[in-house]
């Protein structure tokens, strides 16, 4: 099947990206294929698993260079989904999963679904006076990434982000917790260690910067990211609570970035993905795809210059060999 287009139905950019982020995955599309029909036509036409099975399948019967996701958006308007305007591919991306998830009926398919993108971690209270230490699991779809560190410098890579995300933080000042064992504030080490990845792990970029005074200004500095990922190199032994066995799968190779072209208040995505299938780099701006090199994505890193210019806001990793 080649790569099919997406029409933009009016400011439906954002939505393309990532739907064309999810209908490229193999490993998405198989659970999706085993979805449960609904049995009325409303039932059909509020049912997001299902209309984007039908996208999927009006996508690969091969006929048009192109296809509108009208059917899909109006679904998505049921839920409360807002069409026409700017969305953020972030949150855009959680709420679409979490439709996916409610409405897909089989527990097997969510239990699949989960485990293709859930991201477990461990968070962790010390109080730094006494031995007391609260710990509680939780999941994550997306690890959001810093684009600066704690005095606003610059993270260089996103190795470093990563390693910046998982360093423990001092609570202390106006931060300081209530010790139930002191019976006072005092200061606590907060950190979080990674538990378990899932197949496809999914890197929001923060580039969207709040100020204080309520304006939102981009980001837009270089960020360089890698094609191969391998997570046991880049986090140390107390940044993870995982067995040997679990981390030996931490290899991940990109499959996918979502861009971002513009300002905050006026803006364009497109989505480069990775062919599992023809083993090519494409580039998705809504109706019009085209072979790309290694070298277009990493025109996606950023430029300190440029406001306008296309940056990477999620990246999307795969496993490269999973259990």
């Amino acid at each position: 099947a080649a790569a099919v287009g997406l029409y933009n139905l009016g400011q439906s950019c954002c939505l393309n990206s990532l739907l064309q982020v999810f209908l490229m995955n193999i490993r998405f599309t198989r659970i999706l294929r085993r979805i449960t029909v609904p049995q009325s036509p409303a039932q059909r036409r509020s049912n997001v698993p299902y209309q984007m099975l039908l996208l999927l399948e009006e996508m690969q019967c091969g006929k048009c260079k192109a296809v509108g996701p009208t059917e899909l958006a109006r679904c998505l308007a049921e839920h409360r989904v807002k069409l026409f305007v700017q969305h953020d591919a972030a949150q855009l991306f959680l709420t679409l999963w979490n439709l996916l998830k409610k409405q897909m009926k089989k527990p097997e398919l969510v239990e699949e679904l989960s485990d293709l993108y859930t991201i477990c971690i461990q968070e962790h209270l010390a109080c730094q006076k006494c031995s007391l230490e609260i710990k509680s699991n939780s999941t994550m779809l997306t690890l959001p990434l810093p684009m600066l560190d704690a005095n606003s410098y610059r993270l260089k890579t996103l190795e470093d982000s990563l390693q910046y995300f998982f360093n423990p933080e001092e609570l202390t000042g106006q931060n300081m917790c209530f010790c139930q064992q002191c019976g006072r504030k005092t200061t606590f080490l907060q950190s979080t260690k990674l538990v378990h990845l899932p197949q496809i792990l999914t890197l929001h970029l923060k580039r969207f910067y709040f100020e204080r005074s309520s304006c939102t200004y981009k980001l837009s500095h270089s960020l360089p990211f890698p094609q191969e990922l391998d997570l046991r190199k880049v986090l140390t032994e107390d940044q993870c609570l995982a067995d040997d066995r679990e981390k030996a799968t931490w290899q991940y190779q990109l499959f996918a970035v979502v861009a971002h072209s513009g300002s905050t208040s006026f803006g364009h995505y497109c989505a480069y993905i990775w062919s599992l299938t023809e083993c090519k780099w494409y580039c998705f701006n809504d109706s019009e795809v085209c072979q790309v090199s290694w070298d277009d994505v990493k025109c996606t890193y950023g430029h300190s210059g440029s406001y306008w210019r296309e940056t990477a806001y999620l990246l999307f990793y795969m496993k490269k060999h999973p259990q």
